[in-house]
């Protein structure tokens, strides 16, 4: 069952189950004569072909009031992927584009921000939802930015409608939205949150003390959600990190450019269902154990950069306050399947604190040989100042390239002998798109 309270610095919106899809859908698509909602969806080559993605557009392509779709595209330079990306959309209804965050008309872009100091991270999601952001802003019509992954097996328009609401509808005008719903089906999921996460804030308050910036991360159910929307005011003051610290880093953002009043996190599903990412002991570079080490990155040097003081073995007595923390909570959800007739294997879980411990331990060491070392994509409005048409010219390379694939995607039916074949209406340039924008 459900409830109604309120914990933590931030408005929790909960699912009472007393407001109906229609209901919401009619108020969002009405609110389209004056805040216009773009999506973006980040994605790599492995997911466009799972029963999960093609299963999401489909959800999407019934939505009326998202007036343009956004594929963020990373991880490939082929322009095969590129043009399956492409195929891939056609069923929806919307404006929609890819953008190749990591093909080569965009890399020309980035390489010219590097030439003026602008240092855009390596290939990953952090890159590709910022690029989206970049295409979206360039057309000014776009006030609303919603982004959710795309391997949600249980995906429904529910999930879309509860996340863009909150930053939509007069009357709440909030600038920042953060889903959270519960990781349970065979068993409980979600150990990043659950045994790395939450024990390392409490951790870090009983070893340092209170401080705003742990209070308001703790404030969130699921602060490693990757499903969020902001508004266009919000996204342009942004610095997006560019690592697996992506979704605690957008969050000390939030917390440096907006009031927690216009913060919240909303109830978007009662059960939600996605891969699982491995935990692989002993390699820092991959899976869980790289995620644990760049979460501990960016809190470390957040805290920092907020006046933060660590003393002589902090990070010592950090490591012990923090297994002390995971092992009560080990107790915890092991009490919590038992009741609920869940397995629950606590010697993996034991397994996986002893890693994130060793996480925590990396981490510290990194920071404290570079303090300022947290990659972060510079803000779009750092981006225009340097260079004011880039925006323009990001949007007429995405532009280009969407047009390119279609044109191979046409001559592909055409060898079939597809006379029902049509070009996709809904191409980019097919409609206004308004580039420049501050």
């Amino acid at each position: 069952m459900g409830d109604f309270f309120q914990n933590g610095i931030i408005t929790t919106l909960h699912d009472f189950g007393t407001e109906n899809l229609e209901s919401m859908e009619n108020r969002l698509a009405d609110i389209l004569k004056r805040r216009d909602i773009a999506l973006i969806l980040p994605i790599i080559p492995r997911d466009l072909m799972s029963p999960a993605f093609n299963g999401i557009v489909a959800e999407i392509a019934q939505v009326p009031y998202i007036s343009e779709v956004v594929l963020s595209l990373g991880q490939t330079d082929c322009f095969d992927d590129f043009v399956e990306a492409r195929r891939r959309l056609r069923p929806l209804k919307q404006p929609h584009a890819v953008v190749w965050s990591s093909g080569p008309g965009i890399k020309k872009l980035f390489d010219e921000l590097a030439e003026h100091y602008l240092d855009v991270g390596p290939d990953g999601k952090g890159r590709g939802v910022w690029t989206g952001i970049g295409y979206v802003l360039s057309n000014r019509k776009l006030w609303v930015i919603t982004v959710h992954d795309c391997d949600i097996r249980n995906y429904t328009r529910k999930m879309l409608a509860r996340l863009c609401y909150p930053c939509a509808v007069r009357g709440m005008d909030f600038m920042f939205t953060k889903a959270y719903y519960m990781r349970v089906t065979d068993r409980i999921y979600g150990r990043v949150t659950r045994l790395f996460v939450t024990p390392l804030i409490r951790a870090f308050q009983k070893t340092g003390g209170e401080h705003e910036f742990l209070s308001f991360l703790h404030s969130f159910r699921y602060p490693l959600s990757g499903e969020i929307s902001m508004t266009r005011s919000l996204a342009h003051v942004m610095r997006m990190p560019g690592d697996w610290g992506l979704e605690i880093g957008t969050l000390s953002e939030v917390y440096r450019c907006s009031s927690l009043m216009r913060v919240c996190q909303v109830d978007i599903a009662d059960r939600y269902e996605h891969k699982h990412q491995v935990l692989i002991p002993g390699d820092p570079k991959t899976g869980l154990l790289k995620m644990a080490v760049d979460i501990a990155k960016a809190l470390l040097q957040t805290l920092a950069s907020q006046g933060f003081v660590f003393p002589t073995f902090f990070f010592k007595t950090l490591q012990a306050s923090y297994l002390q923390m995971a092992r009560e909570a080990i107790d915890q959800y092991a009490a919590d399947a038992l009741l609920n007739g869940l397995p629950y294997d606590r010697h993996s879980e034991a397994k996986a604190i002893e890693n994130f411990s060793e996480a925590i331990a990396l981490a510290a060491d990194h920071f404290q040989t570079d303090p300022t070392d947290l990659p972060r994509i510079p803000a779009w409005n750092r981006v225009m100042a340097a260079i004011p048409d880039f925006m323009e010219r990001l949007s007429e390379t995405v532009i280009h390239e969407n047009r390119k694939a279609d044109l191979v995607i046409i001559a592909e039916r055409h060898r079939e002998g597809s006379s029902r074949f049509k070009p996709d209406v809904m191409a980019p340039g097919h409609h206004e798109h308004e580039p420049g924008t501050t």
